[in-house]
């Protein structure tokens, strides 16, 4: 059955149009030379991505032969999604009451409103395709907030922490000539010491599982299609139950399937690009109308894959590919 659908698939590959005029902003969908163009910007913003040409039997003529998809490789995977389901923002937060007894207030780290809610009103269950976009361009830009604000975080607590770092006053730095007749003790360092040969229980090495992703062009579709193959901890291959542990319950066996690598002579599990135009350009409109009010220079096309890939993190949340891009 696989194998008759990967025929069918490479057909209407094959019979597809090769788009050449730009409709990024129009559909959300990029021409090869586009993808190539944000590719390029990725590897230069995000040295850890590359450039692979894959099999040669297996290039596609309107992409440059070494530039037909591109890889990152080792990116960590700390937990499963399901882990996720209780985060920072479910916190509880006791509240204390003269007089009376205290009480709890739920949801006290969510913040409510935002940016977010004016891309998609309430969805009825029979919502049709462009309303199934607008939801997911949602989750993606909430990713993308969150990720940002993480950021803004982090970089307040490293600033925090360099303005508190204390300088030793001169006075208390002792003079090396006090230690003259002090005798010197053995190194740790040089004494002889034993390899183990079987990972010990008590170790404190995380050992996580890790994820090499690919980033190809769907040429019937027009829009990049992502691609994951994983390792467990002892680095043997994930089968694809375990692939799915990592993905998102609303995605998992619906729009992640596993199929044939277009440039590979490998089976992955893969995130079907059907809705991934009408989502881009909904995030798209979004960012831009964003950039508007703020004066800002409009989304270039280059910086397509840079806003695809937190478009992604919100189908694969716990694989870290997105904490080396510097958007």
């Amino acid at each position: 059955m696989n194998s008759v659908q990967n025929i069918f698939f490479g057909i209407r590959e094959y019979l597809s149009p090769v788009l050449k005029n730009s409709k990024f902003k129009e559909t959300g969908c990029i021409t090869p030379e586009e993808f190539e163009a944000a590719g390029d910007f990725l590897v230069y913003k995000c040295p850890t991505w590359s450039w692979q040409g894959g099999e040669p039997s297996k290039r596609r003529d309107y992409l440059l032969p070494d530039k037909q998809f591109l890889i990152t490789r080792n990116v960590p995977c700390l937990r499963r999604v399901k882990q996720m389901e209780y985060t920072d923002e479910d916190a509880e937060t006791q509240i204390e009451s003269d007089g009376a007894d205290s009480w709890v207030m739920s949801h006290s780290s969510r913040v409510s409103g935002g940016p977010i809610e004016e891309i998609a009103g309430s969805m009825d269950e029979d919502e049709d395709e462009e309303t199934e976009a607008e939801a997911e361009a949602q989750a993606a830009i909430k990713a993308m907030e969150r990720l940002k604000l993480q950021d803004q975080l982090r970089s307040a607590a490293e600033q925090q922490d360099d303005e508190d770092e204390d300088i030793p006053d001169m006075d208390d730095i002792p003079d090396m000539d006090d230690f003259d007749d002090m005798e010197e003790e053995a190194d740790p360092a040089t004494l002889a010491s034993t390899v183990p040969t079987e990972v010990d229980p008590g170790d404190k090495i995380l050992s996580v599982r890790t994820y090499d992703v690919f980033i190809t062009y769907d040429k019937y579709y027009q829009t990049p299609r992502m691609w994951l193959f994983g390792y467990d901890e002892h680095r043997r291959p994930l089968v694809s139950s375990q692939i799915f542990e990592d993905v998102s319950q609303d995605y998992a066996k619906k729009t992640v399937t596993i199929e044939t690598h277009p440039h590979l002579n490998m089976s992955l599990a893969s995130i079907h690009p059907c809705r991934h135009g009408a989502v881009m350009k909904k995030i798209i409109e979004k960012v831009a109308n964003d950039e508007g009010k703020e004066e800002k220079e409009p989304v270039r096309v280059d910086q397509y894959l840079i806003i695809f890939l937190k478009f992604m993190s919100s189908v694969v949340p716990t694989i870290d590919y997105d904490n080396t891009i510097s958007a």
